[in-house]
């Protein structure tokens, strides 16, 4: 990826007339790139960008071979190129569908986990009880439900990682059955049906919108609840029918109760490491992001496609600017097309609220030294490595391809994940760097650092400090190791989040339309 870097600098294409900093760097710095040296004519900080040539105002400034803005005033060599003198501009995206997509990589065999394994084409890494609540008014009963069962009620089921409460805050006040509706659909529904979840139950009024008896329409819950073998179906409690809050607790704590023995007497056992589906995400993101943890996290979808797996990227509005990268490697037209009509559905739903997805650089972003939403997208779909995109899918809707894909996903982490996961998402790897401290139950999620100093600052959230690639370490190793741990934590390993029990409240599903 490099072209040129001295250990202070690194040029990552050389069509680009700007270069990264690899650490702080003072003014009166001199750097050098390729056979000449730069001095620098102000302070840059690491992960920022410094002009290797005086750009014009106009100018298009280029990062990755690729635009990310025009100057919007003229910028001396050796100067700061940032928010104050770079803005996005015009995006000129050549998008030709599917004409550049990669041949298959070459099959990658004998990698394999210690996974639960469940019916279907379903393997779980986490074997949990999954307490959901249907609507907002049924949140604190299946909230008092899992505080019941605490590592000391657990003590005596030592395979079962725990019983999770999903609350959320919608689940009425939705047109009934419209996008809204579906949205929650999926999302219930697909937590219900992980491969994560060894059992689960329903919680919920009784008058809500988002009924029971709907999603068990929908989704056909009763014939995933392998557990519950000679049932009728899922457990399924009313709060109105059963007489309020505490003979719901009780009656849903006892039903719990029932579930864990058979949660416990599953057992791990060897698997493939295709059956592992892997939500890609990036949140907290910085300069470095695109130069060392992304593009790493890139080498591990790789050798996971490669496997027979299935990488799954996300965030639509942290591909724009970057579209014509994927849509061009698309493995057929319709595939491209299906990505961008949700770019342009995005376009329109933005614009409903008079924002632009070009604002989407957050404040901890730009301090990071991203500048433009190109720019930090371009560094985004670094995660996605290089093998053909499959397919695009919406929000929480069941992954089912293999190979590398994506969901249409808000660019908040916490939706984005909760979207992946719904879909069956088993693990989460997450780059970040200015430091997101992050988890996901029921499916564990490795953060890799994309910097060295926050990585050492935050050693009890990070779990691979990618960051080393600035200083020099191959790149190529960083993703060779970062599949060994997705490998890892997949058999059991737990993560720093799960060690700080982290993933209780991360759970945001996302609904679009009016709240009547």
């Amino acid at each position: 990826m490099a072209v040129s870097s001295d250990r202070d600098v690194i040029r990552l294409h050389s069509s680009d007339n700007i270069a990264v900093a690899l650490r702080d760097l003072p003014s009166g710095t001199g750097v050098r790139i390729g056979d000449r040296q730069v001095l620098v004519r102000e302070p840059v900080p690491l992960g920022h960008k410094m002009a290797l040539i005086p750009i014009g105002l106009g100018d298009r400034v280029r990062k990755y071979g690729q635009t990310i803005g025009v100057a919007t005033e003229p910028v001396s060599e050796g100067s700061w190129v940032h928010s104050h003198n770079l803005t996005q501009g015009d995006l000129e995206l050549d998008c030709a569908p599917a004409s550049e997509t990669p041949a298959p990589p070459v099959p990658l065999a004998g990698h394999t986990f210690q996974g639960y394994r469940r019916s279907g084409r379903r393997v779980g890494t986490r074997n949990y009880v999954a307490v959901i609540s249907m609507v907002n008014c049924s949140a604190s009963v299946s909230k008092y439900v899992a505080r019941r069962f605490d590592a000391s009620g657990l003590a005596r089921y030592p395979n079962v990682d725990g019983v999770i409460a999903f609350t959320h805050t919608s689940g009425c006040g939705m047109p009934l059955g419209m996008q809204a509706h579906q949205m929650l659909d999926r999302v219930l529904g697909g937590i219900a049906r992980h491969p994560n979840i060894g059992a689960y139950l329903l919680i919920g009024l009784g008058c809500e919108q988002a009924t029971s008896d709907h999603l068990l329409r929908g989704q056909q819950l009763v014939q995933i609840d392998g557990l519950e073998k000679g049932d009728a179906g899922p457990s399924v409690f009313s709060m109105q029918d059963l007489g309020g809050t505490t003979k719901t607790v009780e009656a849903a704590v006892d039903r719990v109760s029932q579930l864990l023995p058979k949660v416990n007497d599953v057992r791990r056992q060897t698997v493939p490491a295709n059956e592992l589906i892997v939500g890609l995400e990036c949140g907290g993101s910085d300069g470095n992001s695109g130069i060392t943890a992304n593009p790493a996290l890139g080498i591990a979808a790789d050798m996971l496609v490669a496997c027979g797996g299935t990488a799954v990227l996300s965030e639509t509005p942290e591909i724009y600017g970057a579209q014509h990268l994927l849509t061009r490697r698309a493995v057929s037209v319709p595939v491209a097309e299906k990505l961008m009509e949700r770019i342009h559905w995005w376009k329109w739903y933005t614009g409903l609220f008079g924002a632009e997805l070009d604002n989407n650089p957050s404040v901890g972003n730009k301090q990071g030294g991203l500048t433009t939403i190109a720019e930090k997208s371009l560094g985004a779909v670094a995660k996605g490595g290089s093998t053909a995109l499959v397919d695009v899918y919406q929000y929480a809707q069941p992954v089912t391809a293999r190979g590398l894909v994506f969901m249409d996903t808000p660019g908040y982490d916490p939706a984005s994940v909760t979207g992946m996961v719904a879909g069956g998402a088993n693990l989460v790897v997450f780059t970040t760097g200015r430091g997101s401290c992050f988890g996901c139950k029921p499916s564990p999620s490795i953060k890799v650092a994309t910097n060295t100093p926050m990585f050492e600052r935050m050693a009890d959230d990070m779990d691979i400090d990618a960051g080393r690639i600035l200083q020099g370490y191959p790149l190529t190793e960083v993703g060779k190791e970062i599949f060994a741990e997705i490998l890892a934590v997949a058999s059991g390993k737990r993560t720093k989040s799960e060690q700080q029990a982290i993933g209780d409240d991360e759970f945001i599903p996302w609904t679009v339309g009016p709240m009547l």
